[in-house]
């Protein structure tokens, strides 16, 4: 891999943190790429006619959960902890239009294939028309993209506000390293995000390294394009030792022997850059949620941890809050004990001999 030519004769700083001298920078095919408009309605959140939610703890929760316009958790908040189940941090997305040819939800198929992370989003319709903000990331299942705005712009935005995504990132990729596979990234998050080459390798800062046997819900779909796969957090300690109580919603991740080529899967020698995109569940096999940014071999694509390494603070839109472990919502619950001393007693699987028969 090689580096672009000099652009920056001193190192730059976003937010406290240094970012690499632009003359190591990897080299993108930016003149290839095609910007296109995309756009959706600010979805309404959806709600099932069983209201309640049976965490792996076994205690049974009433609590919000995606879509709407979520106005206060943004990209930089903690996602751990929150009395809420999968939030979707700022407005959710949803393209509900029709077209006379291709799939009924095929508009919306485009909205969260082309779209991608640090995209300019622009609002069409409503009291915040001309307004502006940023691509976050995208929801796989509910299909969901995710866009931030300042917060005196998501108290004055309404659900079915049209907001229309400049897509830029769309076949993507670096033109020396043909083993690293770029999706749902902007140039724009690439220029600013500190990337470097030192010693044929890609050296990409991250908040935290997962091991791929911790992914679950989102594990088996055939594309990582369309969305994201989230992060079990249901064992306590595994949760400590990878400090997993300090994530944040834009936190971007290193997952360890994880292969997104082709969809989500286990792979030994292989790492997968993605970003927090949404918050943590109770339920089994869920948790935070990874949009796939850069997968490759763990030769030439090398992880290394830098506390300061969030979309928030790499765009500059705001500061972080800083990292500290937080207890999960099921920790917190004092219901936990309840429903444990509800439980039967455990079964006894001792034998007796065919002697004392």
């Amino acid at each position: 891999m090689h580096a672009v030519a000099p652009t920056s004769p001193r190192p730059q700083t976003v937010a406290g943190r240094r970012i690499p001298d632009r003359r190591t920078a990897p080299r993108i095919n930016g003149d290839e790429l095609v910007v296109v408009s995309v756009s959706g309605q600010i979805a309404h959140p959806i709600a099932r006619a069983n209201p309640y939610r049976i965490g792996y703890d076994g205690v049974p929760r009433v609590l919000p959960g995606t879509g709407g316009i979520v106005l206060n958790h943004r990209i930089g908040d903690a996602c751990i902890g929150l009395a809420g189940d999968h939030i979707e941090p700022g407005v959710a997305l949803h393209n509900n239009g029709r077209e006379v040819v291709g799939p009924r939800d095929g508009p919306n198929n485009a909205l969260m294939t082309y779209a991608c992370v640090g995209n300019v989003a622009e609002v069409l319709s409503g009291r915040m028309l001309g307004r502006r903000g940023v691509v976050t990331g995208k929801h796989g299942g509910i299909n969901h993209v995710l866009v931030d705005f300042p917060t005196e712009v998501l108290a004055r935005l309404a659900i079915g506000d049209r907001i229309q995504i400049r897509s830029h990132g769309l076949g993507l990729r670096f033109p020396d390293a043909p083993e690293l596979e770029l999706m749902n990234c902007s140039p724009r998050l690439l220029r600013a995000w500190g990337l470097h080459v030192r010693d044929g390798a890609l050296h990409v800062p991250v908040t935290h390294f997962i091991p791929a046997v911790l992914m679950g819900s989102g594990l088996g779909k055939n594309t990582a394009w369309r969305g994201d796969y989230d992060i079990q957090m249901s064992d306590r300690d595994l949760r400590a030792r990878h400090r997993l109580g300090s994530l944040r919603f834009g936190d971007l991740v290193a997952i360890v022997n994880a292969d997104t080529r082709r969809g989500p899967s286990v792979r030994q020698g292989r790492v997968t850059i993605g970003i927090i995109v949404h918050g943590d569940s109770t339920v089994s096999g869920h948790g935070p949620g990874v949009t796939p940014l850069i997968t490759g071999p763990a030769a030439q694509l090398r992880p290394y941890r830098e506390p300061g390494a969030n979309l928030a603070a790499v765009l500059g839109i705001r500061t972080p809050v800083p990292p500290r472990q937080r207890p999960t919502l099921p920790e917190r619950d004092p219901r936990r004990a309840c429903v444990a001393r509800e439980l039967p007693p455990r079964l006894s699987f001792a034998t007796t001999s065919h002697a004392a028969e």
